[in-house]
């Protein structure tokens, strides 16, 4: 039997209307974008940097993805994270500078439609769409098997039948908040990212403590700043961990696509923007070294490059850290919320962009028109959020029947999206404002050379990367003699293409440019 509000919540998405809805108020401030019927001015610059920060998600980030990055770079690990963060950095200010120009809920979508044509716009949208459901599926198994991993119940955590049914459940859960409210979403998300910041302060400051005081493990390093120099690392190994460390900043872009409901659109998601990869870069250098300085690099017990440890550093570290003392076992339990919050946080994150980047394509005509239509009550789009939910459900528990590594896999392949839509995006701000370069000054920096620069630093490592993971004994997993990174990542594209052609020819309007034009009539020159 279907439950009350889940039917109820059914019966409102058959009956929720096409954007944009009437009565609404217009842009406040900044350029004109016609409203698609999006709730405007719910959401500030602390709103909106809190919706960024939770959608990378730090704590499951670094649980899911550290332990890799040290397999490859050692105790280089923090001149990793600061060289991933300088093209992050670089593309949240092509961000910034395309948003103040055209405050579109489709981002790169729209931006690269314009700049480029419907093709590159619609790949670009798509590169969005891919990413975020491959995401989901790591989001869910994670907030899962945490979930019986906080009642201990470490059976049920290490089993993938119930890992994946707590898993869709917590899709389920956080699509519903999605549905209801952008401001319900804010405000939950604040107080997850509060308990999950906090105690990744904690959890580092703890480890190195105890190093100094020497009751760390025999493995145990002192901090160096050697360690942020890539002496005697391989140009292989940085390209590697440098596309792998870009799924641990990814996600502050949510920030720049609930644009439309910012109380300044223009303004105000671009400097959310800029201002959380500012501080990801601070707290993800803290946490690093603590980690590496108290569990090591060796491959025995905590050790990093114990590849037993690679996919969840803060469980095998958590009774080191804390100890097994009436203290140390409640703030273990606390870890495991950390990680649990974070991940249920942002599978609520992952949500919001993608539905409004599909809203964004159906009032361009780039997807059925169904995919626009907005709650008349809520405020949020109804078909897109139920179509991502749907969607992450299906590939979430597809990649858990053929294989858990080919979903272990697929933590590397969305490095390959990150960097693909990313790097589309700064390419693309050059050559939106094309016309302002020439005249030099602060304008060719910002517009042109910075995010020129980002751009081409992440489309060069996309294909690196692309050739890497290609090879059969990359990764978990191997496919037809070619690794399963490749084939969850550039097959995903290759998907993405394929779609793209099946609806040319069914609805070839946009193609042919004839939609977007009527539906997104924002002005290319950036607000004064």
């Amino acid at each position: 039997m279907i439950s009350g509000p889940l039917r109820g919540w059914l019966r409102e998405v058959s009956e929720s209307t096409i954007a944009p809805v009437e009565g609404l108020p217009a842009v406040s401030t900044g350029p004109t974008v016609p409203s698609k019927g999006l709730k405007s001015g719910a959401l500030g610059l602390l709103s909106s940097t809190v919706i960024a920060l939770a959608s990378t998600a730090p704590a499951y980030s670094l649980a899911a993805t550290l332990g890799f990055i040290v397999l490859l770079v050692g105790v280089k690990a923090p001149f990793i994270m600061l060289l991933a963060f300088l093209p992050m950095y670089l593309i949240a200010l092509a961000y910034k500078e395309l948003n103040q120009a055209e405050p579109d809920c489709g981002t790169t979508f729209t931006w690269a439609t314009r700049a480029f044509g419907p093709r590159t716009g619609w790949m670009g949208g798509w590169g969005i769409i891919a990413a975020d459901v491959i995401c989901m599926a790591n989001l869910a198994g994670i907030a899962g098997s945490y979930t019986y991993l906080l009642f201990g119940a470490d059976k049920l955590a290490a089993s993938v039948l119930w890992s994946t049914v707590a898993g869709v459940v917590w899709i389920i859960l956080m699509g519903y908040v999605c549905y209801r409210g952008i401001e319900i979403s804010a405000r939950l998300q604040a107080a997850l990212l509060g308990i999950e910041m906090v105690f990744l302060a904690l959890f580092a400051v703890y480890a190195i403590v105890k190093v100094y005081a020497g009751h760390a493990g025999a493995g145990a390093l002192h901090p160096s700043l050697s360690w942020l120099w890539p002496s005697d690392l391989s140009v292989h190994n940085i390209v590697t961990a440098t596309i792998l460390t870009a799924f641990i900043y990814w996600g502050w872009d949510t920030a720049v696509t609930t644009n439309e409901e910012a109380d300044d659109p223009g303004k105000t998601p671009g400097r959310a923007a800029v201002l959380s990869t500012v501080i990801l870069v601070g707290i993800y250098l803290l946490v690093t070294f603590a980690v590496v300085a108290f569990a090591g690099v060796g491959t025995e017990g905590i050790g990093l490059s114990n590849e037993a440890n690679a996919s969840d550093v803060f469980n095998a570290m958590r009774a080191e850290v804390f100890g097994t003392g009436t203290i140390g076992v409640i703030l273990q339990s606390l870890l495991i919320v950390t990680v649990l919050t974070s991940a249920s946080a942002s599978t609520q994150t992952t949500i919001l962009p993608t539905a409004r980047t599909v809203l964004s394509m159906g009032a361009a005509g780039a997807v059925p028109r169904r995919f626009a239509r907005i709650h008349p009550r809520y405020l949020t789009p109804t078909w897109s959020t139920g179509g991502m939910i749907v969607a992450s459900i299906a590939f979430y528990v597809a990649m858990s029947l053929i294989s858990d590594n080919l979903l272990g896999d697929s933590i590397q392949a969305i490095g390959l999206m990150i960097a693909f839509y990313y790097g589309l995006t700064g390419i693309t701000c050059v050559w939106y404002y094309r016309s302002h370069l020439r005249h030099g000054g602060k304008q060719m920096w910002t517009k042109g050379i910075l995010p020129g620069l980002g751009g081409l630093m992440l489309i060069a490592m996309f294909f690196k990367a692309a050739y890497d993971y290609a090879k059969p004994d990359y990764g978990s997993t191997t496919l037809f003699g070619v690794g399963g990174v490749f084939i969850v990542g550039i097959g995903s594209l290759l998907v993405g293409a394929v779609l793209m052609v099946i609806y040319n020819l069914i609805a070839p309007e946009f193609f042919k440019g004839q939609t977007l034009e009527k539906q997104q009539a924002a002005p290319l020159e950036p607000a004064s």
